[in-house]
């Protein structure tokens, strides 16, 4: 479903629940195969590791403040 919300007439894509709750590329960070072709040491691995970490606990914190603010 395309509508017009502006005075260019441009199609815009209406966002759905769907759209708002899909991982799209946070998905694909933690659940993506190792590229054997990729270049990799301890240096990214470790740098990768911190920011799925950092990631989660953000996700954490959000969660606690909704369960905060509704209970």
């Amino acid at each position: 479903m395309e509508t017009s919300n502006d005075n260019t007439g441009t199609p815009h894509k209406k966002n759905t629940v769907k759209d708002f709750f899909s991982l799209g590329e946070v998905g694909g960070y933690f659940f993506r195969k190792k590229d054997p072709k990729r270049f990799s040491d301890m240096n990214i691995r470790m740098m990768h590791g911190i920011n799925k970490i950092s990631i989660i606990v953000f996700l954490l914190g959000v969660i606690f403040l909704i369960l905060k603010r509704v209970l």
